[in-house]
Formats: C-alpha cells, structure tokens, sequence
C-alpha cells in the first residue's frame, strides 16, 4: 500500500521540524543529525525518509556518505499556505487598532 504523505504530516513532528531547522543551516548526513537528538540513527533516518517522501528535503551524494538539505520550493508552498492566514491575523489586528484608537478618542 502506498501511503501518500503531505508536508503538513511532515512538520507536525518536533523532532522533523528540528531536523529542517538544522537542515537549513547546512546539509548534513544522518549521523551527523543523530548527534542532536537523544535517539538511535536508524530512527532519525525514518523521519528524513518522511521528509524524503513530502520533497521537503532532498539528498545528494558525496562518496559514500548521503547529505541532506532543505528543499526550499516545498518550504515556499508552506509559507503560502499560511499567508492566507497572515492576512486574516493582520486585517483583524488592524480592525482591532481602529477599534482601540476610537475608544481612546471617545474616552478623552
């Protein structure tokens, strides 16, 4: 069976998140990336093959090791995700500072 995952199932693990924040600082191979968790290799493996799967990361190869970095266009599909919700956020502060500045006047 297949499993279709998305970028969303990707980072609402911790532990994939902090993998894309370390990640995006340098590409870095497993074992590299085991060292700043308190679990084994094969289980941060698991989670790059997750964000493997959702192209949130990509690998390249250096020899024999596989190096993993952050795969920006995925990164952009997220952020515009939650621009929509940016908007929102900012129109109602701004209804919310026009609201406070009326009271504020009607006060004095």
């Amino acid at each position: 069976m297949d499993i279709r995952r998305d970028i969303f199932q990707a980072i609402a693990d911790p532990t994939r998140r902090a993998i894309i924040t370390l990640i995006a600082l340098q590409a870095m191979t497993p074992n590299a990336l085991a060292e700043y968790f308190h679990t084994s290799r094969q289980a941060v493996s698991k989670h790059i093959k997750i964000l493997t799967e959702c192209e949130l990361v990509k690998q390249e190869y250096k020899g024999r090791e596989i190096y993993y970095s952050l795969e920006i266009k995925k990164m952009k599909e997220i952020d515009k995700w939650l621009d929509q919700f940016r908007k929102i956020w900012e129109n109602q502060f701004n209804q919310l500072d026009k609201v406070l500045l009326t009271m504020k006047k009607n006060k004095k």
